[in-house]
């Protein structure tokens, strides 16, 4: 039976006990503001801070709920069209290893794109997974990895059939979906559950002008961050599971496993009022982000010598639809990094979601369009107008197709368990096992993973994104001048 799309039934009971005034001889201890530093309490406001509770009876609890939490999730799986949805508010990367936990148990493989998030590394150790790893497609006009393909998904489980479930991320931080309805089918084919990082498409499915979501194209599970694309707040997301291939009594115990056992409440309510919002105005919702969107990108395109990524690299690259939210242009003709145009767009008051090697990519939501967008996009076509007219030599692309996946001479786990030394990367480190992360963010990709062994050839990789400002995510040192090896 369909519950009813128009409540907000977590949401409803968080105001309920608000209006209650009950007196808290409980956490937490501001105590309804009552405590707060004034300053930060003046910029949080007053009903905000009074919606800060606890675990109350009559709030329910994330890891058994059974009534206003368990409304409020029931109305999002119906909503995606998944068996069970799991408030996640220790982000995309609590849902992501939980799914991964979830489908494969101890030892078990998972073939995965090598452009995953770190997130994923992070799931691998806690499950003891083995990772098969497969690499995306590579676009060398943008100098982006796209997609892999469902050719190169057969491929692999057709060479290992013990393989029990694929990873996809879809649609990738540039807006490009895969084939997840034909990946989906192979990797039933051969007994494996399809798990899709579905980070930045919260919001697909509710118009022909997007990509299908991953439910709609038979993924087992798919990870959301709803704070990223909808309306929640920063750190919310959600674990969609089906239940035929998955089970989902293992998919909440490892969730609970998972989740701090002190939640808050004001973010799971975002998520709650964010489904809210999807369900009652989801189609305009895309409408109005597309069309803002558009306008941006008819912007950018007025300038001459610009690359624009567009709908048309759908249909190769592995790439099965585009999410036009996301405009991507490229700066290498005008002689700019990515970083640079990113840091002009900066001190001129816009702030982009990502800047690479080559490419500024902004990220348009339902949000934008209103009375100050006039105002943004006059900016940034000042911006560019500068850029154009002190443009200087092309450049060649700078970054080369991704690394082929180091060789794994030790399991993720032995590798985090071992005795680390840190040795500088350029002097003595090749030929030794890696007992870090590396990462260059965005977008998050591993360049080595605990376990993997350190070439001269990722070295130099390395230093030339360390050449381009690009910042390091995983190590120790933040700098990498230095890395964490096996001892």
């Amino acid at each position: 039976m369909q519950a009813d799309q128009k409540k907000m039934p977590l949401v409803a009971a968080m105001l309920k006990y608000k209006k209650e005034q009950v007196y808290p001889f409980h956490t937490p201890g501001h105590k309804g503001g009552r405590g707060m530093e004034p300053l930060l309490a003046g910029e949080l406001g007053a009903g905000a801070l009074q919606m800060d509770v606890s675990l109350m009876a009559e709030l329910d609890d994330i890891h058994c709920p059974e009534g206003c939490i368990a409304a409020a999730q029931t109305l999002a799986a119906q909503l995606y069209g998944s068996d069970r949805c799991f408030f996640a508010v220790n982000g995309t990367t609590q849902a992501i290893q939980a799914m991964l936990m979830t489908a494969v148990k101890p030892g078990g493989k998972v073939l995965i794109p090598r452009n995953a998030h770190r997130s994923v590394a992070g799931g691998l150790l806690l499950g003891d997974l083995e990772p098969v790893y497969v690499l995306p497609q590579f676009d060398a006009v943008f100098g982006i990895n796209t997609q892999v393909t469902a050719g190169q998904i057969e491929e692999a489980l057709q060479k290992d059939p013990s393989i029990k479930a694929v990873f996809l991320t879809s649609p990738n931080y540039y807006g490009q979906a895969a084939d997840i309805k034909t990946i989906a089918q192979i990797a039933h084919k051969y007994g494996a559950a399809l798990l899709v990082d579905e980070a930045h498409g919260p919001h697909l499915g509710f118009s022909e002008l997007l990509p299908p979501s991953s439910m709609e194209c038979g993924a087992d599970a798919c990870a959301q961050s709803t704070h990223k694309i909808l309306g929640a707040m920063t750190q919310c997301s959600m674990l969609h599971v089906q239940g035929r291939r998955l089970d989902l009594k293992r998919a909440a115990d490892v969730m609970s496993l998972l989740t701090t056992t002190s939640p808050n409440y004001l973010l799971m309510a975002s998520l709650d009022a964010a489904r809210f919002q999807l369900a009652t105005g989801g189609r305009q919702m895309a409408v109005q982000a597309v069309a803002a969107a558009d306008r941006l990108r008819r912007l950018l395109q007025t300038f001459k010598g610009l690359k624009l990524l567009t709908a048309d690299c759908a249909g190769s690259n592995g790439i099965a639809g585009f999410d036009s939210t996301k405009v991507t242009v490229n700066v290498a003709a005008w002689g700019y990094t990515g970083i640079e145009a990113g840091e002009k767009l900066r001190q001129a008051g816009v702030a982009v979601e990502l800047t690479d090697a080559d490419n500024v990519l902004f990220l348009v939501t339902y949000s934008d369009g209103g009375a100050d967008y006039d105002a943004v996009l006059a900016v940034i076509q000042q911006v560019f107008t500068e850029l154009e007219k002190n443009k200087k030599t092309p450049r060649r692309l700078t970054v080369s197709p991704q690394l082929p996946a180091p060789q794994q001479v030790m399991s993720l786990r032995q590798a985090f368990d071992s005795a680390k030394t840190s040795i500088p990367l350029c002097r003595g480190a090749a030929g030794k096992i890696c007992a870090e992360q590396v990462s260059f963010y965005p977008p998050g990709i591993p360049v080595l993973l605990p376990g993997e062994l350190i070439t001269e050839a990722i070295i130099a990789y390395c230093e030339n994104m360390k050449n381009l400002n690009l910042p390091v995510s995983g190590p120790a040192d933040g700098s990498l001048r230095e890395i964490r090896v096996v001892f």
